[in-house]
């Protein structure tokens, strides 16, 4: 074997050799000490199995009401936030290929034609001709040799960027099936109100010709009249406070499906909720809620930025080759004689700007940081979520049954005290006093019920549910990246 060829063999080696390394820490998720289990939750099921019945429950099985299913539907396909962090994904996406080309040898064709005419008047040569004509096809490759993983490591970063670009999506649609269904129960409380306040005031005005009826014969005084009065109105008040709501509600439901301001269609009868929440939910669900995967993203991206700081320490090695042909005259630009070729390479140590660098780096480290303690905030602030979701859950469901008591009880009295006011028993002020209580009593019982709903929703969208059924799951990418949709 020549001496040429054994160097050769030892500088690709080399080459080989320090292409494998990469500056810069290789990712370790950050060890936190984790509860296994969230605050206020009951003693684990006897059933394992049922552990994630609520976390892995998609949108459809949770939300069983056809009215609420069709405008989640619509608003997954026309919300903007969702489209908008679409775009981003594609944004994120065409950043990371751009990204990955810089780890390939990056070819140019150029073709030229140049004509020259010297000035008479010039002093040279006699011989040196006075128009000269040049033609020039070449093709030349640049290749950076990434010696210390410059590249590779941004690349790292792009791919955890656009991976945190799709679970971001996830968290907007998470969001966004959350707010309709809290909105649509909203909605729903308030047209129960709306129906409860229409039959009140229906009550009360035949209360009103009643009291006229007894004061005509002489049997109460004017003021009983004037109080019953007074009783009507008050619930009439209530009419445009209650349709002022429901356009508001209406008007937000609108722009989270992706429309202008409109009536919002809904079901007649309430539906309840899905599956219920099991005992004993194991922390490991949250790691699947998109938020907490957006943080670790962004962790990883910053990790590889430290190696790509680190890099920009070291010199540069660029490999460069050009093969063409020259010739004054296009008959011979393809010929054997006008072939030209060259090849050298191109190492490029930072000087001035090495101080530059140092706190280029000391920025990456800073970032990474940084990065960690969002992760630690992100993770401790859903343990927070669920576990007042949790709280309102079982606090709201046992003030909404005795509530059904309460309203059940006032019923009674209410229908005890007309009945003795009837025949002249109970006094005038007895049956309003019943009637209000009862009338309070209703309302409230309903906005207990949207108050369970609501806290249902919040701990369906803590636990990271939602997102699957809106979207197939993500093909792989090339190089093996899975990128969510």
């Amino acid at each position: 074997m020549s001496a040429s060829k054994r160097n050769l063999i030892l500088a690709t080696a080399l080459l080989v050799a320090l292409t494998g390394c990469a500056l810069g820490p290789d990712y370790e998720r950050p060890e936190l000490t984790l509860p296994e289990r969230f605050r206020g939750d009951a003693p684990p099921a006897l059933d394992p199995a049922v552990d994630t019945a609520l976390a892995e429950s998609d949108w459809a099985a949770v939300y069983t009401d056809p009215a609420l299913r069709a405008l989640i539907q619509q608003a997954l396909s026309g919300n903007l936030d969702v489209r908008i962090a679409a775009a981003r994904i594609e944004q994120a996406r065409a950043t990371a290929g751009a990204t990955g080309l810089a780890l390939f040898p990056q070819i140019s064709l150029t073709a030229d034609h140049t004509r020259n005419k010297q000035s008479e008047l010039a002093v040279g040569a006699p011989n040196i001709p006075r128009d000269l004509t040049t033609n020039r096809v070449s093709l030349t490759a640049t290749w950076e040799i990434d010696l210390w993983g410059r590249l590779r490591r941004s690349t790292e970063a792009a791919r955890a960027e656009l991976l945190g670009a799709g679970y971001a999506r996830r968290g907007v649609v998470v969001g966004l099936i959350g707010d309709v269904a809290s909105a649509y129960y909203s909605l729903q409380a308030l047209d129960e109100q709306l129906a409860i306040t229409r039959r009140t005031i229906g009550t009360r005005e035949k209360f009103v010709e009643l009291t006229q009826a007894r004061h005509e014969r002489g049997v109460i005084s004017g003021l009983d009249v004037a109080t019953a009065e007074a009783q009507a109105a008050a619930a009439r008040a209530n009419l445009p406070e209650l349709q002022r709501q429901i356009t508001l509600v209406e008007d937000q439901l609108s722009l989270l499906l992706g429309g202008f301001p409109a009536a919002i269609a809904r079901g007649e009868e309430i539906h309840e909720l899905g599956p219920e929440p099991p005992a004993g939910l194991s922390s490991s669900l949250l790691e699947r809620r998109p938020d907490l995967l957006l943080a670790e993203s962004r962790l990883k991206a910053a990790n590889a930025r430290v190696g790509v700081a680190k890099a920009a320490l070291f010199p540069r090695l660029a490999l460069t080759g050009t093969f063409g042909t020259a010739t004054q005259s296009l008959g011979d630009l393809f010929t054997q004689p006008s072939n030209a070729f060259s090849f050298g390479g191109n190492l490029l140590q930072p000087l001035l700007d090495a101080e530059r660098n140092l706190y280029q780096v000391d920025l990456a480290d800073a970032r990474k940081r940084e990065a960690i303690l969002s992760y630690e905030q992100a993770v401790k602030g859903a343990f927070r979520e669920v576990a007042d979701s949790l709280a309102e859950r079982s606090q709201y469901e046992a003030f909404e049954h005795e509530q059904e008591a309460r309203v059940s009880a006032l019923r009674r009295a209410d229908g005890i005290a007309l009945a003795r006011y009837r025949i002249g028993f109970s006094s005038y002020f007895d049956v309003i006093n019943a009637e209000r209580d009862l009338f309070d009593s209703e309302l409230a019982l309903t906005a207990a019920r949207r108050n369970t709903r609501l806290a249902a929703v919040r701990l369906y969208r803590a636990l990271g549910g939602g997102w699957a059924a809106a979207e197939p799951e993500p093909a792989p990418e090339p190089g093996g990246v899975t990128v969510p949709g």
